[in-house]
């Protein structure tokens, strides 16, 4: 972390606190008036929030550098709200805050499953009255949580090696007699997320709309067919370098580091039959001061020029279906959320996720260690 970003998280920090014992100038809630007429994504009352406080809260770095500059500071000059950045998101931090009654943040950047998980217990419902979704596509928006943006769990090839003959799904990433060669999947401990279990199931023949519940116990049999030509990565940065330096022949990994190497010349090209669709959300912890204003800053994210300009800055797909992104043609095929990329997607039940993701994480932090 740079002395910059140290700094203001610091004065981040201060001024939140000011705001507390100020009561974030508008103590349980200001009553704004964001106009008349249905919500509409991207828009805001000019001035309708002067004087209320807002933070917002996501993972730091490139990413939430993006979200800011598209939409949280255009939010905030159009608004009249002072929004304050903070960050990295941290569950035990919300929960704290939560259930000391003590809310701080206003609208936080979450992982879709545990948004998922947490309705109606950290997170509040969201009010559609001030949130227009009707250009999310449909199923992605849940009644805490809309998408952030998306992106995709992806199988990455080396191309030079299988370029005349490449794999066309995940059946082929367990085929080790047809594509030989070291495979790589994430191998973090204590955090199970879809990825290895679906692929697995799908390769051992189960049909994709037939995934869910996971039969974990063939999953993990599945796994460990393959497993002498496993490498594990712990994190993104890990599995970018894996492309890099060319050390596994194929890589599941997430499409933005797939691209972030392609992009630096890595040899390997991506297929995205049967890829999986992930996402940020973002969602208002329960308790929030100024629900109102977090849910018009929400709104205000969805915008189809604020999702343009994120996409343009981070390379994450937008998920308002009108954004037209400015992207060169590598940029363009990484666009998860297009027509033609949606078909290729297998779909991924979060609801199941989340109601199963601890038992899931101890069967996975078992195979990892055996």
């Amino acid at each position: 972390m740079n002395k910059s970003h140290v700094l203001r998280l610091a004065a981040a920090a201060a001024a939140v606190t000011m705001a507390a014992a100020c009561g974030g100038g508008s103590g349980s809630g200001a009553d704004v008036d964001l106009g008349t007429g249905p919500a509409k994504a991207g828009s805001v009352k000019k001035d309708a929030l002067k004087g209320v406080n807002l933070t917002f809260v996501s993972y730091g770095g490139v990413y939430q550098s993006g979200q800011e500059k598209a939409a949280v500071e255009p939010f905030a000059a159009e608004s009249g709200a002072r929004v304050l950045s903070d960050g990295p998101t941290d569950y035990a931090k919300i929960k704290a805050q939560v259930d000391s009654g003590n809310v701080t943040w206003d609208v936080v950047d979450t992982d879709a499953i545990w948004g998922e998980s947490q309705c109606g217990k950290l997170l509040a419902p969201l009010d559609y009255s001030i949130i227009d979704k009707s250009n999310v596509p449909e199923g992605l928006a849940g009644e805490c949580t809309v998408p952030a943006m998306q992106y995709g769990m992806v199988l990455a090839y080396n191309k030079d090696k299988y370029g005349a003959n490449p794999p066309q799904g995940w059946a082929d990433f367990f085929d080790t007699a047809k594509f030989p060669g070291k495979r790589a999947i994430p191998g973090i401990a204590n955090d199970a997320a879809p990825g290895p279990y679906e692929a697995a199931l799908v390769a051992d023949g189960v049909a994709p709309d037939q995934l869910f519940p996971l039969d974990v116990e063939r999953a993990n049999k599945k796994l460990t067919s393959i497993r002498p030509n496993l490498v594990f990565w712990k994190t993104g940065a890990e599995s970018q370098q894996l492309l890099e330096s060319g050390e596994a022949d194929m890589v599941m990994l997430w499409s933005g580091r797939a691209y972030d190497a392609i992009k630096n010349g890595a040899k390997y090209e991506v297929q995205w039959n049967q890829f999986m669709p992930i996402m940020d959300v973002l969602a208002v912890p329960k308790g929030a001061r100024n629900p109102k204003a977090a849910m018009a800053l929400i709104n205000y994210y969805l915008g189809a020029q604020q999702q343009a300009k994120l996409t343009e800055l981070t390379s994450y797909s937008p998920i308002h279906t009108g954004a037209q992104p400015t992207l060169d043609p590598l940029g363009t095929a990484f666009l998860t959320t297009s027509p033609e990329r949606s078909k290729q997607a297998l779909k991924i039940d979060a609801k199941w996720w989340a109601a199963n993701q601890h038992a899931l994480i101890e069967k996975w932090s078992a195979w990892l260690g055996g």
